[in-house]
């Protein structure tokens, strides 16, 4: 048997690993040529699925490092992201223009790559309507639930970045 799960590799189910840990057996030992071995009493088969108990471990070692890997990097792309309280300053780039002044120098100009992004207000208002209908609602000021939800994004990313080991993040 074969190690088909390589570090950095996309992540597969358990389910996936064990189909295709199957597909190989089959492929390799038929269920034919299972049979004949036990009721021959040869030894190949034990070997065989021996091998294949030992290559399963290190697939599904593998496959727990690409999944890390892959909580991993989804967590520093969602911590690369703007923060929502405090938005984004727009980003210039300076870039050739193709032309070149008097003393030989390419000339370049200032160009927006990213515009700026206001931060959101930390809060905002609702309004609350009582039981009975034929009271007015009132308005109350909560946190903002883009901000809150932005934050507990941010924290749970933070988390499993802490949590990852440091071989998955070195990969």
């Amino acid at each position: 048997m074969t190690i088909f799960v390589n570090k950095g590799d996309a992540p597969l189910t358990d389910a996936q690993l064990h189909k295709r840990t199957q597909r190989l057996i089959s492929r390799d030992w038929p269920q034919w040529k299972r049979e004949r071995d036990m009721r021959k009493g040869k030894p190949e088969l034990n070997s065989f699925m021996s091998g294949v108990e030992a290559s399963t471990d290190t697939n599904r070692s593998n496959n727990a490092f690409n999944w890390q890997l892959a909580e991993y990097r989804t967590a520093t792309a969602r911590l690369a992201q703007y923060v929502l309280a405090d938005g984004r300053a727009a980003v210039y780039e300076d870039q050739p223009t193709g032309e070149f002044d008097e003393s030989g120098l390419e000339v370049v100009e200032s160009v927006l790559v990213q515009s700026a992004i206001d931060p959101l207000d930390a809060t905002v208002e609702r309004l609350v309507y009582a039981d009975d209908p034929m009271v007015e609602p009132t308005a109350e000021t909560i946190p903002n639930p883009l901000i809150v939800q932005d934050v507990a994004e941010r924290a749970a990313a933070q988390a499993v970045i802490d949590g990852t080991p440091e071989d998955v993040k070195a990969h």
